[in-house]
């Protein structure tokens, strides 16, 4: 791993010294290099989160009594992350990378090999005509849009419940995307292919493949600086902007719990179900305010998230079910943001597990935008079935 990064930082150096030109430098923008003969350029940029986060458990009811305190210090995510164009302008690209021990952890030399598994992104984006694009390589697949936001761009502290259940994660495949306008409105649709197993899995094809589908419709035009995803509405949009997005994902025999993460279920005859997963989101911005929507729902092609092997012997279970995820916030001018979350999720039934109910307020200040900024959010965790939950976190985000 050391020699890796030292290896990254002495190509910056090399190419910077000598063979590029390099623009004026900005905090929050990256270190940005254009090749003399305008046949290559790279941004490249590191960024890291550092959390606090606090916990307790509440048994009875109503709110009962708080006990089992849960403290902890943690480098949340260190990530390096590239891109530019090669050639042209029209072929771009995109490399990044995680270093932190939560970045890099997975989950078995079997399926991941015995390295670190640190790649997050590593794709090359062609426009080969007008607004299509061929996108190849492991990248996030078109899914709900909380989970597509980057991890340094979010209106709280973390995702919601709603994302920890049902998201899609990254996988390595091909994508097919298109940009148009009709008339103001724009719109976007995206195809995609891939593995079915998410991001980094070495041991191959599981016999099926992940199918993944995206429509967006922004009716009053694009949002400023892609505002569309990125958490909070930072350039105060002085018209409103409104994206509407769906999602449809069918993954074939998947061998995860979660569609493409969670555990794996590599298990000797195992009679392995489809996966269908539908999501609809939208994001509302207008003079500081924003909103965001989404709703999932996952089920199995025969509606029983229980897994069997050959002589119908339970061996396993899918997670599947519905969630909605409703948050909002108001940017004050003095840059702090006072935000508002509710998300539920509700299992197929009691097998799969417990409702959950998410409430919580956020605070955040931003000094440079999300590029550097303190966050902060108190949440309850109504849970059935088991002890409620409290918790407080505290989040700092620097983005060079």
């Amino acid at each position: 791993m050391k020699q890796f990064i030292s290896g990254i930082i002495i190509v910056i150096g090399i190419t910077s010294s000598g063979l590029a030109q390099m623009s004026p430098y900005k905090f929050g923008q990256g270190l940005n290099v254009l090749g003399k003969d305008s046949s290559f350029s790279m941004k490249a940029a590191f960024r890291f989160q550092n959390l606090f986060d606090n916990s307790w458990t509440i048994s009875g009811d109503d709110f009962g009594k708080v006990e089992e305190l849960k403290s902890k210090f943690m480098v949340r995510r260190a990530r390096f992350k590239f891109d530019g164009f090669a050639y042209t302008p029209k072929l771009k690209y995109k490399f990044e990378i995680g270093l932190s021990n939560r970045d890099i952890s997975h989950d078995g030399d079997a399926y991941f090999g015995k390295g670190a598994s640190i790649i997050y992104d590593a794709y090359v984006q062609w426009n080969f005509y007008k607004g299509f694009s061929l996108q190849a390589g492991q990248a996030k697949l078109p899914g709900n849009r909380e989970r597509v936001i980057s991890s340094a761009n979010m209106q709280f502290v973390d995702r919601s419940i709603l994302n920890a259940a049902f998201n899609l994660d990254r996988d390595i495949g091909i994508m097919l995307i298109h940009d148009g306008r009709i008339g103001k409105a724009r719109t976007k649709l995206i195809a995609a292919l891939s593995q079915g197993a998410g991001r980094n899995v070495t041991s191959g094809n599981f016999d099926g493949y992940e199918y993944t589908f995206r429509g967006e419709l922004l009716p009053f035009g694009s949002f400023t600086s892609k505002g569309d995803y990125f958490g909070s509405d930072l350039v105060r949009e002085e018209k409103p902007k409104l994206s509407i997005g769906a999602s449809y994902d069918y993954n074939e025999k998947s061998v995860r719990s979660r569609n493409n993460l969670g555990g794996f279920l590599v298990i000797p005859d195992a009679k392995y179900k489809n996966i269908s997963t539908g999501f609809i989101d939208m994001m509302f911005k207008f003079k500081g305010f924003s909103f965001m929507g989404e709703y999932a729902i996952r089920a199995t092609h025969d509606r029983d998230a229980q897994l069997y092997d050959i002589n119908n012997v339970v061996i396993g279970k899918y997670t599947t079910g519905a969630a909605i995820n409703l948050q909002a916030g108001y940017l004050f001018q003095s840059n702090y943001e006072l935000a508002f979350r509710y998300a539920q999720v509700n299992p197929q039934n009691s097998i799969v597990g417990n409702r959950e109910k998410q409430y919580m307020i956020g605070l955040s200040r931003f000094v440079v935008g999300h590029k550097l900024k303190v966050q902060t959010d108190i949440g309850y965790y109504e849970k059935e079935n088991k002890d409620d939950a409290l918790a407080w976190r505290v989040q700092m985000e620097i983005h060079f």
